[in-house]
Order: structure tokens, then sequence, then C-alpha cells
């Protein structure tokens, strides 16, 4: 994506999402910090009587609704879609309650993030204040200076005249910038961390989204049977039996006989699609004959919108990542179309070390995400079953980008 221009970062609504929530986090990391180190040692106390465990239980669900509301908020401020990592909760059971609550690590990693959160936020609203006030304060020096209100930054910046006022303006142009850059920054490295804490394990996620790629295989293997079965098994049936009733009657009955004929032709052509679409949607018969380049660029044809597609890729990759590359740009494409309100959108398949990079990106109305039994959850599976990775950032407002990283051995 490479670093966005002066211009184009203050324009970002990305950067007008994060700011606010920079300088008013430290509300929230304040509370949550007291909160916290008040209740934490007070049942903890308290354990001596039967009243402490209750409240350290209580706690925790505190902690670990606060960390859930964080995680909605870093979508917010910061288009980083993180799901909540935690074990599924038993269905009954105390003491299996109390090994899902105290054994899941998710939950002590939320304690972690929000004890961390009271001091990062102080950091990002003390940063973001002297930027924001130092660049705007320098940008309005002429009005406050014709309005009889000196202004000194420094003992270096003195507005006492009005070429001193203009000169002033003109660093807090430039200076505004780097003040958005600096929000960016942040807001990156909060971003970050609220990854690597509030997120999953990685092993533990490879292991689930593997177990719902095997269930997604199943799946798929009976709904192929059941089209199999209720389409062109059906229709195949029809016309050996307007075959043979027009065998039956080709000696007397001929023009019943070439009605027959010609239903049974129109059944074998109607078969025929049935099992074309079928086989479209296990595999197109293009990416094997002709590649990536080939089956992207008919996909991007079929497209209500335009579409700008770029392989940069020399050899064809195993035929598993070519199958998983064209199904994200498919159902990418598919979410273009359907939800987004995109007036254009571009793909763009290039290889990058080890890995094959897929990038769909469109300039829609954004809010998109992996939500479970939906489509992009299903590609994340997908990608997952050759460790690959799949993220989308769709803020809301957009743009949307889908990218995918899929491992493979050239």
């Amino acid at each position: 994506m490479g670093m966005q221009g002066p211009v184009a970062v203050l324009a970002d609504v990305r950067t007008w999402r994060a700011a606010p929530y920079l300088l008013l986090s430290l509300v929230l990391g304040l509370g949550w910090f007291v909160a916290l180190a008040v209740a934490v040692p007070f049942s903890g106390a308290l354990m001596i009587v039967w009243v402490g465990f209750p409240l350290l239980l209580a706690t925790m669900m505190l902690w670990r609704a606060a960390a859930m509301l964080e995680r909605r908020l870093m979508r917010l401020a910061f288009g980083v879609d993180i799901p909540d990592p935690y074990r599924p909760r038993p269905e009954k059971g105390l003491g299996r309650h109390l090994s899902w609550l105290f054994g899941d690590p998710a939950t002590w990693k939320d304690l972690g993030y929000l004890l961390l959160l009271f001091p990062l936020s102080m950091v990002e609203f003390v940063v973001s204040l002297v930027v924001w006030v130092v660049s705007i304060g320098l940008i309005l020096a002429p009005a406050f200076y014709a309005g009889g209100a000196g202004v000194q930054v420094n003992d270096l910046i003195v507005v006492d005249s009005w070429p001193k006022a203009i000169l002033a303006c003109l660093l807090g142009l430039v200076a505004l910038p780097l003040a958005a850059y600096a929000v960016r920054g942040m807001a990156w490295l909060h971003g970050t961390l609220a990854v690597v804490l509030l997120g999953g394990n990685q092993e533990e996620y490879l292991r689930e989204t593997r177990a719902r790629g095997v269930d997604a295989a199943e799946a798929e293997r009976r709904r192929i049977e059941r089209d199999l079965h209720d389409g062109a098994q059906q229709r195949l049936l029809a016309v050996a039996m307007d075959l043979g009733r027009a065998e039956a009657k080709l000696d007397s009955d001929p023009v019943a006989a070439r009605e027959l004929l010609a239903q049974a032709r129109s059944g074998t052509r109607a078969a025929i699609q049935e099992l074309r679409d079928l086989a479209r949607g296990i595999h197109p018969a293009i990416l094997t004959d002709r590649g990536l380049d080939a089956a992207l660029s008919a996909l991007a044809a079929r497209a209500p919108v335009r579409v700008d597609v770029s392989v940069e890729i020399a050899d064809r990759p195993p035929a598993a990542v070519e199958s998983i590359a064209y199904f994200v740009v498919a159902e990418a494409l598919t979410n273009v179309a359907k939800h987004s309100g995109a007036t254009e959108a571009s793909v763009r398949v290039s290889r990058q070390g080890l890995c094959v990079v897929v990038e769909v990106y469109d300039n829609g109305l954004g809010g998109a995400f992996a939500q479970a039994g939906g489509g992009l959850a299903g590609l994340s599976d997908r990608a997952a079953a050759i460790d690959g990775l799949l993220v989308v950032h769709s803020p809301p407002g957009g743009p949307t980008l889908v990218r995918a990283e899929l491992p493979c051995e050239w």
C-alpha cells in the first residue's frame, strides 16, 4: 500500500477516526486501571471468607466485558477486526465453568491489556494533545495576532509581528501533516498491541480454522451430492424415460416420438448446463487450463463495476493455492457487487517471498468483516487450511481491502 502523502493522510477518514480515540482513551484507561487496582486486591483479600470468591468471579467477568468493548472500539477507531478469542462456554457444570473461566489464556491476556492501557493511553493523550495544539495554534497565529493576542510557542517562536505570524502559519501547515502521521503511527502501534493481547493464540486459531475447513469441505461434498441428485441426475433420468417412450412410439406414432425426442434433447441441454454450473463452483475449467490471469480476468469481465486485474507472478503456483486465490477474488467481487456500493475495484496478485499475495480493493462504503458462517469467514478457513492468512480492512466509509497471504513452495 505504501506510505500516504501529506494531503492523503489528512484527507483519510482513518486519521480522523483514530484521533478522537487517542485523545479520549485516557478516560477509559484510567477507569479500568482504578477499577482493577481496587477490585482485584480487594477480592483477593476477601478470599479467606466466602464472599471473596464470587467477587473475584464478578471482577473477571467485568474485565472480559471491558476487553470485548475494546475490541469493538478497535474496529471503529482503527479498522482492526479482532474477534473474541474465548473458548466455547460449557453447557453445564460449575466445575467446568470455573475451568473455562480460569483456564482460558484470553482471560489473562485481557487483564494484561487493560492494565497496560492506562500508561499507553497517557502517552497517546500527551503526544496527541501537543501535536494538535501546536500545529493548530501556529496555523491560527495570524488570527490571534490580529485580535491582539500574541503567540509564544517557546523562546524561539514568538509572534509579535505580521511577518512572524505568517511564518508561524506556514510552519503550522507543515506541522499539521506531521501531527496526522503521528496519529496514524500511534494508531498502528496501539492496534498491533491490541491484536497481540486481545486476539487469539495463533496455533489454536489454526487448529480451529483447519477444523472448520474440514467441516466446510464435508458440507461442500454433501451440497454437491444433493445438487447432483436433485438436479442433473433427475434431468438425465427424465431424458432416459423420454427416450424410452420415444423408442416405443417410433413406429406407431412418429409425431409423438419426435416430440419426445425434442423434449429429451432440451432436457439434455439443461442437464449439461447444470453440470457446467456445478463444475464451475467446484473448480473452473479456465483456471485449470489457462491459469489465474485468465480466470481472474473472466471474473472481472462479469463484474458489474470496472475491475482492474494485475497478476504479477511468472510461474504458476500449486493448484490448491490457485484455487484459494481464485475463490478469494470471486467472493470479494461478489461482495463488491451486492453490498459495497463501489464504482470501481482492483485485483492484484503478486509473489512476496514464499507467498502468493492476493489483494482486492474497492472504493465502496466499507464496514465488511468476517462474521461466523459468512463468505469471508469461509475464505479465512480455506486460507488457514494451508497455513495462510486472510485479513479484511474495511472501516465504515471505506475503502475495503481484502488481502490473502497464501504460502506455497515454488
